[in-house]
């Protein structure tokens, strides 16, 4: 919404036609003998000894997963293995060129893209670099296992590096790349610059765009590589984050040195299928997948078809497609054609494909007609190829039983307390800077900012200083608490980004970004497509190259939009990386109301129920400042919900009001609004004022006591202060905004009634919305709990009131009704 571009009538009705240029098919028509100038005749016998490590590195994981054995040496493994045999050429090809700057995502079928990447990091580092690699990485556990014997060049030592640390991850062992809990779709060494691979079709495309902005916006060299297969180009995932990679505003409003195109290749590894259905002719109808690359800018993302079958036109296609994007003028598109001779798994027969399709492109098999063309040319003899694929099946052999031996390489133990995956489910860590050697890139100092001059005449309470209630517009309310920590934190954290739909210019929709626009280069804040699956997937890219991504989500129905980065993608790679990254990752999530079936449900209990999410739901402003600055200093995901109903709201509790300065809030810790001793409420969200509310009428009506806290945090949670209160108390209700179907409350409640069984003189009650769609606002008390629900709540469940009649059934049987009903 920048008022630089002016929407002109006559621009936009004018006639005319979109006129688009020709899309390069197989275009390289060069022969090995061409190139000898080209290429030195060790690389080039080099792209053949890459590729044969790739074959044999399959064809073992082939024969272990259908005959459970390799070299004579039985083993069983149980896991998948999505094997790339038939496509080694695409991935030496695009490997060639790329240093460890240069960094790769890939799929569930990426075996040979790992070995092709490492492979090349290992010819251009010296070996200094290789061994402190080595050494460094995971306190040398690799190295301790491969090292031991070996007589070799260091070289030659990091090949068998390689070797052992993909193959020990995909058979689950603790020593494995990432300690076992990738492995065989997700494996990754990020010093080589092979990061992660995903399980999901398409999962990588939003992530890898992540992985480029931050390149982008924080001047790294290198480019990034997006390998996905040809059935991808159907997903949403995709689709958002080629729309994402492709917005204008790199090229016509960042500033510069920023301004230019993302340095990215979407490189579709073109196969021909999508586990059993063909793209082409059956489940898609693009014909020629290079001609997408025009849907989405005028540059036609510089899209082309390439022969994966030639690993010289694949290196010939980098060479040039590097030199785009380092002029800016990305992104780039390749669709790479390439066939897999094995199924989509080892259990697939490929009845879906005729016998001679196979054998016909066996007969052009990459590494039969490229050893013949290095023959032909007098580059090598027939030993000498003898030769390289008698070592290459040698150190595959090593590999192969190193990693199946439980002496040698043991799976991590998962019974123990403080086991692998409690360690990094959460890092828990805390920075409150992830680049403390730069100055953050600012408008201009934070003491002139408008929005913070403005704040220093209101209060920060919600009374004056005689106790007097303020307007909300004379006091700091939660939306300006939020601003405080974020400004803050865009001043002390170079690596901090926002966006989302709305953030610049307008100030976000709900305004708490409001001053911001004067503060920041564009690069630090803008606007994004409404893509919300791209907007949390490129967060996660952002986050695994080492930045700090502030995201939001306009209304918390939209969480169904991003579902697979958000569950697949946000909380897991911590885990399954064994606890190689990080993921500093917010993202803010307002929850609705008055706006109806689609715009005003609260989904806490879908995030809390992932494991790897932090989650959050402040309902003050003193506590949504705290935990916004521990959100934004710590290490992990953290899904920051607020209510719009209390943007406005007040400090009420904390003597003094909202601090000024900075200050953090610890997850996990309830937080007692007032003390009582007959009854304990415990609430989420904006369900405290309510629950307040209900208190005062239970106090003065009936003479109960309400003990009212706030849960604050939802994961982590700390149950030891509502235990302490419900052993004062013996009762509890807990109230919240969500359906009461599913509700976060229904989990706190069991975990009460465990640990507090024998002080419970009532069982827990739960109070929330009803299980209907959230009606117009009109009619909204009629589905929200407003405290009248906790009065006949109390009423029919905990304690009769004297006099009290119920203003809607509410009793076990009327509960039992609804669940029969399913309303």
């Amino acid at each position: 919404m920048p008022k630089s571009i002016s929407i002109r009538p006559e621009d936009v009705r004018a006639h005319g036609t979109i006129e688009f240029d020709p899309i390069p098919v197989n275009q390289y028509n060069k022969t090995l003998t061409d190139e000898l100038d080209r290429f030195a005749r060790e690389d080039l016998i080099r792209i053949y000894r890459d590729m044969a490590v790739i074959r044999a590195f399959e064809t073992m994981l082939h024969e272990v997963k259908t005959a459970n054995t390799y070299g004579g040496v039985s083993y069983n493994h149980r896991g998948p293995a999505h094997l790339s045999i038939g496509q080694e050429a695409s991935a030496v090809g695009q490997s060639f060129l790329l240093g460890v700057d240069d960094h790769i995502f890939g799929s569930h079928r990426s075996h040979g893209e790992i070995l092709a990447k490492g492979l090349s990091a290992i010819e251009k580092l010296d070996d200094g670099s290789l061994l402190s690699i080595m050494r460094g990485y995971m306190d040398g556990a690799i190295l301790k296992v491969i090292e031991p014997g070996h007589k070799g060049t260091v070289k030659e030592l990091a090949i068998d590096f390689l070797l052992y640390g993909a193959l020990a991850e995909i058979f689950g062992r603790e020593a494995g790349f990432n300690k076992g809990m990738g492995g065989s779709m997700h494996a990754f060494f990020c010093p080589f610059g092979i990061f992660p691979n995903n399980a999901i079709v398409g999962g990588s495309a939003d992530i890898s765009v992540g992985a480029s902005l931050f390149k982008k916006v924080n001047r790294k060299p290198g480019l990034v590589i997006c390998n996905i297969g040809d059935s991808s180009a159907a997903c949403g995932p995709t689709w958002e984050a080629l729309c994402f990679a492709t917005m204008d505003q790199f090229k016509v409003l960042w500033d510069e040195p920023y301004r230019g195109g993302l340095p990215i290749i979407i490189n579709f590894v073109n196969n021909f299928y999508g586990m059993g259905g063909q793209p082409v002719g059956e489940t898609l109808g693009f014909q020629m997948l290079a001609r997408i690359g025009a849907a989405f800018a005028g540059t036609q993302l510089h899209a082309e078809r390439v022969d994966g079958y030639n690993p010289l036109a694949v290196i010939d296609a980098i060479h040039r497609k590097r030199d785009l994007l380092q002029r800016g003028e990305g992104p780039v598109l390749m669709d790479t054609v390439t066939y897999r001779f094995s199924g989509h798994s080892p259990s697939d027969a490929s009845s879906y494909r005729e016998k001679s399709e196979i054998e016909a492109w066996r007969q052009v098999d990459s590494l039969v007609t490229y050893r013949a063309d290095l023959q032909s040319n007098g580059l090598c003899s027939e030993g000498d190829c003898d030769s390289i694929v008698e070592t290459v099946n040698a150190a595959i052999l090593r590999a192969y039983k190193r990693s199946i031996d439980l002496d040698l390489s043991p799976r991590a133990e998962l019974y123990a307390v403080g086991s692998l995956l409690e360690q990094t489910m959460l890092s828990n860590g805390h920075t409150l800077s992830l680049d403390p050697s730069r100055t953050p890139e600012t408008l201009g100092p934070k003491e002139d900012n408008v929005r913070v001059k403005a704040a220093v005449n209101r209060s920060r309470s919600a009374f004056d200083t005689d106790g007097n209630k303020l307007s909300s517009a004379r006091t700091i309310g939660i939306r300006d608490s939020l601003f405080e920590a974020i400004i803050d934190t865009f001043y002390t954290d170079p690596t901090l980004i926002a966006y989302g739909e709305e953030n610049r210019d307008w100030g976000g929709a709900f305004g708490v970004y409001r001053g911001l626009t004067e503060a920041l280069p564009y690069h630090r804040l803008f606007n994004s497509s409404i893509s919300e699956g791209a907007i949390v997937g490129t967060a996660v890219g952002y986050a695994l190259e080492g930045g700090r991504p502030l995201v939001e989500l306009m209304y918390c129905d939209f969480l169904g939009r991003a579902g697979d980065e958000i569950f697949n993608q946000l909380a897991k790679w911590q885990s399954m990386s064994g606890g190689a990254l990080t993921m500093p990752v917010v993202l803010r999530v307002s929850v609705g109301s008055k706006y109806g079936a689609q715009h005003s449900q609260d989904w806490t209990a879908l995030t809390a129920h992932i494991p790897g999410l932090k989650v959050v739901f402040p309902a003050t402003p003193y506590d949504a400042k705290g935990l916004m600055y521990s959100a934004l200093t710590g290490t992990d995901p953290v899904i920051f919900f607020e209510s719009q109903r209390l943007y406005d709201q007040a400090e009420l509790f904390q003597p003094g009001g909202v601090p000024e300065g900075r200050y953090e809030i610890e997850f996990g810790q309830p937080d007692i609004k007032r003390a009582g001793s007959d009854l304990t409420i415990l609430t989420i969200g904006a369900t405290l004022y309510r629950a307040l509310e209900a208190a005062d009428t239970l106090e003065k009506e009936y003479g109960i006591s309400c003990e009212v806290i706030d849960a604050r945090s939802i994961v982590p949670f700390n149950y030891g202060p509502v235990i302490e209160s419900v052993r004062k108390t013996h009762r509890i209700l807990l109230a919240s905004d969500a359906c009461e179907r599913g509700s976060f409350l229904h989990t706190m409640a069991s975990k009460i009634t465990q640990f507090a069984f024998d002080s419970l003189d009532a069982p827990p009650v739960v109070v929330g919305a009803r299980n209907w769609i959230t009606p117009p606002d009109e009619v909204e008390d009629s589905f929200f709990p407003f405290p009248v629900d906790i009065l006949d709540a109390v009423h029919e469940h905990i304690q009769p009131l004297p006099g009290y009649t119920t203003n809607r059934r509410c009793h076990n049987a009327e509960m039992m009704r609804r669940s029969a009903e399913g309303i």
